[in-house]
């Protein structure tokens, strides 16, 4: 699989639960739970899905920082 379009797919789902963090956050508006229900099964996976997208980005910083000292 190409890793930019995982590396993409990543970083959107986690944009989209930063988002849903930020509505929480600041109107106690759940955009998840109000598209998909209650914790319902759709919207557990949709919690799942950016929990580990937010895992995974966590490996762009060892990436990043061997690209730009591969660039030196």
């Amino acid at each position: 699989m190409n890793s930019k379009f995982l590396d993409y797919t990543a970083l959107v789902l986690t944009i989209v639960g930063a988002v849903n963090w930020g509505l929480i956050g600041f109107f106690r508006f759940n955009l998840v739970t109000f598209l998909f229900g209650d914790m319902t099964w759709l919207s557990r996976i949709i919690y799942a899905l950016v929990g580990i997208s937010g895992l995974y980005l966590l490996s762009l910083f060892g990436r990043i920082t061997s690209f730009s000292d591969s660039r030196l």
